[in-house]
């Protein structure tokens, strides 16, 4: 059993096996895993999406870590991480993984844990589509 949660902010590829090995908990009975790779469409584009940029407020990890933090309670056990930089379609953006005794915490902290991720942490990405525009998703 990990002795510390993991909540990281990394230009680093993301890998699942760390995610699971940091909630692994004789407890457990259910692990719920979420994966958020960059697809190659968008509502805010105007063409195929090929790669985003991903760019974070210094304070970004900080933020994830208190998320954990506040999901991660008793019994249920939390790990994410959100890669920054140049990523390509394909390419895994942010894993989240929860473990608790019972599937209904799982889901229900998992799907609490990725929507406060996404509404609550300064990552913003730059989108790049085929033909060469731009755009900025996610700035304040």
């Amino acid at each position: 059993m990990s002795a510390s949660p993991l909540a990281r902010v990394t230009s680093d590829e993301l890998l699942l096996a760390e995610h699971l090995a940091a909630v692994e908990d004789p407890h457990a009975g259910a692990v719920v895993t979420f994966i958020g790779q960059i697809r190659d469409h968008d509502p805010e584009a105007s063409g195929r999406v090929v790669s985003l940029d991903y760019t974070a407020h210094p304070d970004a990890e900080r933020v994830l870590q208190s998320l954990v933090a506040h999901h991660g309670r008793d019994g249920v056990r939390v790990a994410v991480s959100h890669r920054i930089g140049h990523l390509r379609v394909g390419d895994i953006a942010l894993i989240a993984c929860v473990a608790s005794a019972h599937r209904g915490d799982a889901y229900e902290v998992s799907r609490a844990l990725v929507e406060a991720v996404k509404a609550e942490v300064p990552i913003w990405k730059q989108q790049h589509e085929v033909d060469g525009a731009t755009s900025w998703v996610g700035l304040p």
